[in-house]
Protein backbone atom coordinates (compact mmCIF):
# COMPACT_ATOMS: atom_id res chain seq x y z
CA UNK A 1 0.00 0.00 0.00
CA UNK A 2 1.72 3.11 -1.11
CA UNK A 3 2.01 6.16 1.56
CA UNK A 4 -1.24 8.20 -0.29
CA UNK A 5 -3.48 5.12 0.01
CA UNK A 6 -2.52 5.02 3.81
CA UNK A 7 -2.97 8.57 4.39
CA UNK A 8 -6.75 8.20 2.74
CA UNK A 9 -7.31 5.04 4.32
CA UNK A 10 -7.22 6.96 7.50
CA UNK A 11 -9.00 9.97 6.84
CA UNK A 12 -11.90 8.08 6.08
CA UNK A 13 -11.64 6.00 9.50
CA UNK A 14 -11.66 8.97 11.07
CA UNK A 15 -14.69 10.41 9.73
CA UNK A 16 -16.62 6.92 9.72
CA UNK A 17 -15.27 6.89 13.78
CA UNK A 18 -16.54 10.79 13.89
CA UNK A 19 -19.95 10.41 12.55
CA UNK A 20 -20.54 6.83 14.57
CA UNK A 21 -19.88 9.18 17.54
CA UNK A 22 -22.69 11.37 16.43
CA UNK A 23 -25.29 9.15 15.89
CA UNK A 24 -24.67 7.62 19.40
CA UNK A 25 -25.20 10.82 21.29
CA UNK A 26 -28.19 11.48 19.34
CA UNK A 27 -29.16 7.88 20.58
CA UNK A 28 -28.63 8.81 24.16
CA UNK A 29 -30.71 12.15 24.08
CA UNK A 30 -27.61 14.17 23.57
CA UNK A 31 -29.34 16.04 20.62
CA UNK A 32 -26.01 17.32 19.15
CA UNK A 33 -25.24 21.33 19.59
CA UNK A 34 -29.04 21.72 19.39
CA UNK A 35 -30.36 19.48 21.97
CA UNK A 36 -32.78 18.39 19.91
CA UNK A 37 -32.79 14.25 19.98
CA UNK A 38 -33.28 14.22 16.14
CA UNK A 39 -31.96 17.39 14.25
CA UNK A 40 -34.40 19.20 12.24
CA UNK A 41 -37.32 17.48 14.45
CA UNK A 42 -39.42 17.68 17.33
CA UNK A 43 -39.74 14.18 18.89
CA UNK A 44 -42.38 14.39 21.41
CA UNK A 45 -43.27 10.90 23.56
CA UNK A 46 -46.55 10.31 25.02
CA UNK A 47 -48.37 6.67 26.62
CA UNK A 48 -48.94 3.58 25.22
CA UNK A 49 -51.76 3.78 24.77
CA UNK A 50 -52.37 7.25 24.72
CA UNK A 51 -56.58 7.70 25.90
CA UNK A 52 -59.40 9.85 25.36
CA UNK A 53 -59.96 13.24 25.93
CA UNK A 54 -55.90 13.53 26.09
CA UNK A 55 -55.50 12.13 22.42
CA UNK A 56 -58.04 10.89 19.91
CA UNK A 57 -57.87 7.10 18.77
CA UNK A 58 -54.76 6.63 20.30
CA UNK A 59 -52.99 8.62 17.23
CA UNK A 60 -51.42 11.42 18.41
CA UNK A 61 -50.42 12.95 15.10
CA UNK A 62 -54.06 13.62 14.36
CA UNK A 63 -53.31 16.47 16.50
CA UNK A 64 -56.81 15.69 17.81
CA UNK A 65 -57.15 14.92 21.44
CA UNK A 66 -56.08 17.98 23.94
CA UNK A 67 -52.56 16.66 24.64
CA UNK A 68 -51.97 16.25 20.80
CA UNK A 69 -53.28 19.66 20.18
CA UNK A 70 -50.98 20.98 22.55
CA UNK A 71 -47.92 19.17 21.63
CA UNK A 72 -48.65 20.77 18.36
CA UNK A 73 -49.35 23.69 19.57
CA UNK A 74 -45.93 23.82 21.34
CA UNK A 75 -44.36 22.34 18.17
CA UNK A 76 -45.52 25.50 16.28
CA UNK A 77 -44.34 27.90 18.74
CA UNK A 78 -40.84 26.41 18.42
CA UNK A 79 -41.03 26.78 15.00
CA UNK A 80 -41.61 23.31 13.89
CA UNK A 81 -44.27 22.15 10.99
CA UNK A 82 -46.51 19.30 11.40
CA UNK A 83 -44.29 17.06 9.20
CA UNK A 84 -41.60 17.57 11.70
CA UNK A 85 -43.07 16.19 14.37
CA UNK A 86 -42.27 12.70 15.64
CA UNK A 87 -43.81 10.60 18.35
CA UNK A 88 -42.34 7.85 20.18
CA UNK A 89 -44.23 5.67 23.14
CA UNK A 90 -43.40 5.15 26.61
CA UNK A 91 -44.64 4.06 29.63
CA UNK A 92 -45.44 6.90 32.29
CA UNK A 93 -42.80 5.48 34.72
CA UNK A 94 -39.95 5.61 31.92
CA UNK A 95 -40.63 8.85 31.02
CA UNK A 96 -39.77 10.22 34.68
CA UNK A 97 -37.49 8.13 35.50
CA UNK A 98 -33.62 9.16 35.70
CA UNK A 99 -31.26 9.22 32.56
CA UNK A 100 -31.04 9.78 28.96
CA UNK A 101 -34.50 9.92 27.19
CA UNK A 102 -35.58 9.74 23.02
CA UNK A 103 -37.65 11.95 23.04
CA UNK A 104 -37.39 16.05 22.98
CA UNK A 105 -40.24 16.49 25.39
CA UNK A 106 -43.00 13.93 27.27
CA UNK A 107 -46.21 14.89 27.82
CA UNK A 108 -48.86 12.29 29.29
CA UNK A 109 -50.61 13.92 32.54
CA UNK A 110 -47.31 14.21 34.53
CA UNK A 111 -48.12 16.10 37.69
CA UNK A 112 -45.38 18.72 38.85
CA UNK A 113 -43.69 17.32 41.88
CA UNK A 114 -40.65 18.06 43.65
CA UNK A 115 -39.60 14.54 43.78
CA UNK A 116 -40.07 13.80 40.10
CA UNK A 117 -37.77 17.24 39.15
CA UNK A 118 -35.04 15.55 41.01
CA UNK A 119 -35.11 13.02 38.19
CA UNK A 120 -36.33 14.88 35.26
CA UNK A 121 -37.28 18.88 33.96
CA UNK A 122 -40.30 20.44 34.07
CA UNK A 123 -42.03 22.81 31.72
CA UNK A 124 -44.19 25.88 32.92
CA UNK A 125 -47.91 23.88 33.55
CA UNK A 126 -49.94 23.75 30.46
CA UNK A 127 -52.95 22.73 32.46
CA UNK A 128 -54.62 22.34 36.29
CA UNK A 129 -56.95 19.76 37.08
CA UNK A 130 -60.38 20.72 38.58
CA UNK A 131 -62.63 18.45 41.09
CA UNK A 132 -65.59 16.93 39.21
CA UNK A 133 -68.90 15.19 40.67
CA UNK A 134 -69.66 12.20 38.66
CA UNK A 135 -72.27 9.52 39.21
CA UNK A 136 -73.96 6.96 36.80
CA UNK A 137 -77.39 7.01 34.88
CA UNK A 138 -79.61 5.58 37.61
CA UNK A 139 -78.42 7.84 40.78
CA UNK A 140 -80.35 10.85 42.31
CA UNK A 141 -77.33 12.79 41.25
CA UNK A 142 -77.97 12.35 37.62
CA UNK A 143 -80.14 15.12 37.57
CA UNK A 144 -78.29 17.91 39.72
CA UNK A 145 -77.15 20.94 37.82
CA UNK A 146 -75.77 22.83 41.02
CA UNK A 147 -74.12 22.29 43.98
CA UNK A 148 -77.66 22.75 46.09
CA UNK A 149 -79.05 19.90 44.18
CA UNK A 150 -75.91 17.77 45.90
CA UNK A 151 -76.17 19.18 49.23
CA UNK A 152 -78.88 16.50 50.25
CA UNK A 153 -77.24 13.36 48.26
CA UNK A 154 -74.48 11.05 49.53
CA UNK A 155 -71.47 12.50 48.32
CA UNK A 156 -68.04 10.81 49.06
CA UNK A 157 -64.04 11.02 48.09
CA UNK A 158 -60.71 9.69 49.02
CA UNK A 159 -59.71 10.82 52.49
CA UNK A 160 -56.51 13.32 51.97
CA UNK A 161 -57.75 14.69 49.05
CA UNK A 162 -58.48 18.01 47.20
CA UNK A 163 -61.49 16.05 46.08
CA UNK A 164 -62.35 15.20 49.73
CA UNK A 165 -61.34 18.63 51.01
CA UNK A 166 -63.45 20.39 48.35
CA UNK A 167 -66.77 18.10 49.19
CA UNK A 168 -66.56 19.57 53.10
CA UNK A 169 -65.92 23.20 51.87
CA UNK A 170 -67.63 23.68 48.70
CA UNK A 171 -70.61 21.52 48.19
CA UNK A 172 -71.07 20.55 52.22
CA UNK A 173 -73.63 17.66 52.04
CA UNK A 174 -75.37 17.65 55.06
CA UNK A 175 -74.81 14.08 55.04
CA UNK A 176 -71.34 14.87 55.80
CA UNK A 177 -68.49 13.95 53.11
CA UNK A 178 -67.94 10.02 53.15
CA UNK A 179 -64.68 8.66 53.36
CA UNK A 180 -62.83 6.44 51.56
CA UNK A 181 -59.37 4.61 51.44
CA UNK A 182 -58.95 5.09 47.54
CA UNK A 183 -60.65 6.50 44.94
CA UNK A 184 -61.47 2.30 43.87
CA UNK A 185 -63.12 1.95 47.44
CA UNK A 186 -64.98 5.24 46.15
CA UNK A 187 -65.66 3.88 42.57
CA UNK A 188 -67.18 0.55 43.84
CA UNK A 189 -69.54 2.62 46.39
CA UNK A 190 -70.94 4.62 43.85
CA UNK A 191 -71.45 1.71 41.31
CA UNK A 192 -73.14 -0.66 44.33
CA UNK A 193 -75.42 2.49 44.94
CA UNK A 194 -73.52 3.02 48.84
CA UNK A 195 -73.22 6.42 47.76
CA UNK A 196 -75.14 9.09 45.05
CA UNK A 197 -71.71 10.98 43.74
CA UNK A 198 -67.85 10.70 44.54
CA UNK A 199 -65.70 13.90 43.29
CA UNK A 200 -62.03 13.17 42.01
CA UNK A 201 -60.11 15.15 39.55
CA UNK A 202 -60.87 16.01 35.52
CA UNK A 203 -58.69 13.08 34.04
CA UNK A 204 -59.34 10.87 36.58
CA UNK A 205 -63.49 11.47 35.96
CA UNK A 206 -62.89 10.62 32.27
CA UNK A 207 -61.33 8.13 32.40
CA UNK A 208 -63.89 6.53 34.96
CA UNK A 209 -66.54 7.40 33.46
CA UNK A 210 -65.81 6.58 30.25
CA UNK A 211 -63.92 3.41 30.84
CA UNK A 212 -64.59 1.87 34.80
CA UNK A 213 -67.83 2.42 35.53
CA UNK A 214 -71.16 1.14 33.95
CA UNK A 215 -73.14 4.34 33.16
CA UNK A 216 -70.92 6.71 34.16
CA UNK A 217 -71.79 10.30 33.85
CA UNK A 218 -70.08 13.50 34.61
CA UNK A 219 -72.40 15.75 36.69
CA UNK A 220 -69.71 19.06 36.51
CA UNK A 221 -66.64 20.79 37.98
CA UNK A 222 -66.91 22.25 41.09
CA UNK A 223 -65.49 25.84 40.70
CA UNK A 224 -62.11 25.80 40.71
CA UNK A 225 -61.98 28.14 44.48
CA UNK A 226 -62.85 24.73 45.69
CA UNK A 227 -59.10 23.95 45.80
CA UNK A 228 -56.27 23.56 43.49
CA UNK A 229 -55.50 20.30 41.79
CA UNK A 230 -52.81 18.55 40.10
CA UNK A 231 -50.32 20.78 37.65
CA UNK A 232 -49.58 19.20 34.43
CA UNK A 233 -46.30 20.03 32.92
CA UNK A 234 -43.94 18.54 29.74
CA UNK A 235 -41.53 16.14 30.63
CA UNK A 236 -37.82 16.83 29.87
CA UNK A 237 -34.17 15.07 30.49
CA UNK A 238 -32.97 16.45 33.47
CA UNK A 239 -31.12 19.57 32.84
CA UNK A 240 -32.12 19.39 29.36
CA UNK A 241 -31.03 22.88 27.29
CA UNK A 242 -34.09 22.62 25.53
CA UNK A 243 -36.17 23.24 29.04
CA UNK A 244 -35.92 27.26 28.86
CA UNK A 245 -37.35 27.57 25.45
CA UNK A 246 -39.93 24.87 25.91
CA UNK A 247 -40.88 26.48 29.28
CA UNK A 248 -41.23 29.69 27.21
CA UNK A 249 -42.81 28.13 24.06
CA UNK A 250 -46.12 27.11 26.80
CA UNK A 251 -46.02 30.42 28.77
CA UNK A 252 -46.51 32.02 25.43
CA UNK A 253 -49.73 29.88 24.44
CA UNK A 254 -51.16 30.50 28.10
CA UNK A 255 -50.29 34.13 28.08
CA UNK A 256 -52.37 34.06 24.46
CA UNK A 257 -55.19 32.29 24.96
CA UNK A 258 -54.82 28.95 23.05
CA UNK A 259 -54.14 26.62 26.41
CA UNK A 260 -57.72 27.70 27.71
CA UNK A 261 -59.00 27.21 23.90
CA UNK A 262 -57.48 23.65 23.67
CA UNK A 263 -59.07 22.95 27.10
CA UNK A 264 -62.29 24.02 26.53
CA UNK A 265 -62.59 22.22 23.05
CA UNK A 266 -61.12 18.68 24.39
CA UNK A 267 -61.75 19.11 28.49
CA UNK A 268 -64.71 21.68 29.24
CA UNK A 269 -67.07 21.67 25.88
CA UNK A 270 -70.44 21.91 25.88
CA UNK A 271 -71.90 19.42 28.12
CA UNK A 272 -68.46 17.75 28.91
CA UNK A 273 -68.30 19.00 32.04
CA UNK A 274 -69.95 22.43 32.70
CA UNK A 275 -69.39 24.36 35.79
CA UNK A 276 -71.61 23.81 39.08
CA UNK A 277 -72.74 27.01 41.06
Amino acid sequence: MTRRSLAALLVAASATIVLAACSAGDANGGGGASGHVTGGKLTIGTGEPAYYPWVLDDDPASGEGFEAAVAYAVADELGFAHDDVVWVRSTFDQAIAPGPKDFDFNLQQFSITEERAENVDFSSPYYETTQVVITIDDSPAASATSIADLQGLLIGAQTGTTSFDAIETVIQPTAGAQVFNTNDDAKLALQNGTVDAIVVDLPTAFYLTGVELDGGTIVGQLPTTAGGGDAFGLVLTKDSPLTAEVTAAVDALREDGTLDELAAEWLGGEGAAPVLE
